[in-house]
C-alpha cells in the first residue's frame, strides 16, 4: 500500500476549504455577498478578502515571496478590519481574482519548500515567528474551515442554501428540516423554564 504523500494530503484539505468557501458566493447579488450579516459586520465577500490576503502573507511573506498584489488594508495606518469588507470600488472579481491569485502564489512556495522548510511570521512576536511549512500549512487550512464554516451560517441567513458545496450538500435533503428546527426550539424553550428543569 503507497501512503500518500503529508504535504499532498494538507494541500488537498487546503484546497477543499478554498472552494467551499468560493462556492458560498455562487448566484448571489453584489448586495448580499456584501451586507453584514452578524453584529460584527461578517459578511461572505469580505470573508474571502480576508482569507486571500492571509494565504498571500503566510505562503508569501513568511517564506521570503512577497505578495505579487499591494495589499493597502494591511498597511500600518489602515483599520484592524480593512481586510473583512469589500467597498463598492473592489469588484467580486477582483476579489476572487485576489483569492486565485494567492493560490498560484501559495502554489509556487508548495512547489519549491518542503513541510521541514522554516520561514518567518513578520507579524507575529519574534519568539513565536520562526515557523515551518507543516505548521503555517495546518494553521491557513484550519483558519479557512473556520471562515468557511462562517459562510456557510452566512449563505443560510441569505437564502437558505445549505451544504458543503454544488453538487454535494451533504445534506439529507429529504429529512423534515422545519420539524427538527421546531424541535431544537422546543428544547431550547424547556430548557429556559424554570419548573420543566427542576
Amino acid at each position: 500500500m503507497t501512503l500518500p504523500d503529508p504535504k499532498d494530503t494538507l494541500v488537498e484539505y487546503l484546497q477543499s476549504a478554498r472552494e467551499a468557501l468560493l462556492w458560498k458566493l455562487d448566484g448571489l447579488d453584489e448586495h448580499d455577498v456584501r451586507r453584514p450579516l452578524t453584529p460584527t459586520g461578517t459578511n461572505l465577500l469580505g470573508l474571502v478578502k480576508h482569507v486571500a490576503s492571509v494565504e498571500l502573507g503566510y505562503f508569501g511573506d513568511t517564506f521570503g515571496r512577497p505578495s505579487p498584489v499591494p495589499l493597502p488594508w494591511h498597511a500600518e495606518d489602515a483599520d484592524p478590519n480593512e481586510d473583512l469588507w469589500v467597498p463598492a470600488s473592489e469588484s467580486r472579481e477582483f476579489v476572487v481574482g485576489l483569492y486565485r491569485t494567492a493560490w498560484a502564489h501559495a502554489a509556487e512556495t508548495f512547489a519549491t519548500h518542503d513541510l521541514a522548510s522554516v520561514g518567518r511570521v513578520p507579524w507575529w512576536p519574534a519568539e513565536d515567528a520562526a515557523v515551518t511549512l507543516h505548521q503555517v500549512l495546518v494553521h491557513t487550512t484550519t483558519e479557512t474551515y473556520r471562515h468557511a464554516g462562517h459562510a456557510d451560517i452566512l449563505r443560510e441567513l441569505v437564502d437558505g442554501a445549505a451544504g458543503r458545496r454544488a453538487g454535494d450538500p451533504n445534506l439529507d435533503e429529504g429529512y423534515d428540516w422545519a420539524g427538527h428546527v421546531a424541535r431544537v426550539a422546543a428544547a431550547a424553550r424547556d430548557a429556559a423554564d424554570p419548573q420543566l428543569r427542576s
